[in-house]
């Protein structure tokens, strides 16, 4: 590379080719010659330094910032904390006078009780569109730990389980929280099974999905716990579905006696309110009118009446002809249900979810025993001799038998 250099026509290159002209040839080009001069390569030389100064330059001040800056570091960490602390509480106190929130009060003792309580991220999206969300309570206690939510589809049972999660999430986080008074006990840990996910990478499920998630929570969850369950066990058959669904309800109550909402669609599943003293039956309301089904988003006390399946297919699009063969098929159902007691029958005489856990396995001497050996350290009569006390153990054995 010739760098910086002084180009003139051919024809004049004579007198620069001169011993004292005081430039050097450099380079011969068609019609051009390229010359250079010391002055020039001083300053080419000057400005090729330069970056490298600059750099090095750079470098050293952000060495000396570094250290500047280490040297304080623990006034800096400090201001960062206060400016975190100072955001949250803004950010939070902004949002509560935005929605209109509450302070939440905590108490000694397990409850949740919450009055006018909302979904702040469905009652934005409502309000959108020009709606209004319908505010829902909550009161979990000593009489009432478990509620178990029955209603249609689209009704607002996953909404209802959802916004009460969240309200205590942000209660225990330091925020106030979208309801009109909240009540509530310290929770250890909250727990939820909502929605529905497979997980094909490792060859898992919807169903599958949901029982691993139920297995933790029942072996994870204390009474100081919260847990919220959706629709558990509706992803195999309706037998086997129940049968899981009354099983984790009778563990929730009896063993882990937590905090718990319950959604579900196996009305069947109601008659738990005769046997277990803390269950409380609610619904989410919905009427038809003039052959219409009209969801009010409320959620009131008692089992719900029916599940309205029909009507919701009908609301969301089926064709006539499929909704009146469902009509004659449901018919026919019934009445069979009626003949035979339905699906639940006999479960009223079924014994109350074993609280104590299995026995373990009686201990097995001769297994014991086998398994101290150690083949490699023993001599060929050490060997023999521990043949035949296995031989005894095993005769042993077999007369306790």
């Amino acid at each position: 590379m010739l760098g910086y250099h002084i180009e003139v026509p051919a024809r004049h290159a004579d007198r620069l080719m001169a011993a004292d002209s005081g430039f050097t040839h450099r380079q011969t080009l068609a019609g051009v010659v390229r010359f250079n001069a010391p002055d020039l390569h001083d300053q080419a030389q000057k400005v090729a330094h330069a970056g490298a100064h600059a750099l090095a330059a750079e470098a050293a001040h952000l060495e000396e910032l570094t250290a500047e800056a280490l040297a304080r570091r623990e006034p800096i960490a400090a201001a960062a904390d206060a400016l975190a602390r100072l955001d949250v509480a803004a950010a939070l106190a902004e949002r509560a006078v935005e929605g209109g929130w509450t302070r939440p009060e905590f108490v000694d003792r397990p409850v949740l009780e919450i009055g006018g309580g909302r979904h702040p991220v469905v009652e934005a999206a409502v309000a959108a569109t020009g709606g209004r969300f319908v505010a829902n309570d909550c009161a979990l206690g000593d009489d009432s730990r478990l509620w178990l939510v029955t209603g249609p589809n689209m009704g607002g049972k996953s909404t209802f389980l959802r916004q009460n999660a969240l309200i205590v999430l942000l209660a225990q986080a330091g925020s106030h929280v979208p309801a009109e008074t909240a009540r509530l006990g310290i929770v250890d840990r909250l727990f939820s099974r909502v929605g529905a996910s497979d997980n094909l990478a490792r060859g898992r499920s919807t169903f599958m999905v949901e029982m691993v998630e139920t297995a933790a929570i029942l072996a994870q969850a204390t009474p100081s716990s919260f847990v919220i369950l959706d629709e558990v066990g509706r992803g195999t058959s309706t037998y086997d579905g129940l049968a899981i669904a009354w099983a984790v309800v009778e563990a929730v109550h009896g063993l882990n006696r937590s905090r718990c909402l319950f959604a579900t669609h196996y009305h069947e599943l109601t008659r738990l309110a005769g046997s277990l003293d803390s269950l409380s039956l609610h619904h989410v309301r919905a009427r038809e009118w003039k052959g219409d089904l009209v969801l009010l988003h409320e959620v009131a006390p008692g089992p719900a009446d029916r599940s309205y399946g029909l009507a919701v297919a009908k609301l969301a699009g089926l064709p006539p002809t499929v909704l009146a063969r469902a009509r004659d098929v449901l018919t026919r159902l019934e009445a069979g249900r009626a003949r035979t007691g339905g699906i639940a029958a006999g479960l009223d005489d079924l014994p109350l979810f074993a609280a104590a856990p299995p026995e373990a396995p009686a201990a097995d001497p001769l297994a014991e025993a086998l398994a101290a050996l150690d083949p490699d350290a023993m001599t060929p009569r050490d060997a023999l001799e521990a043949l035949y006390a296995l031989k005894r153990l095993a005769r042993d054995g077999r007369q306790d038998g």
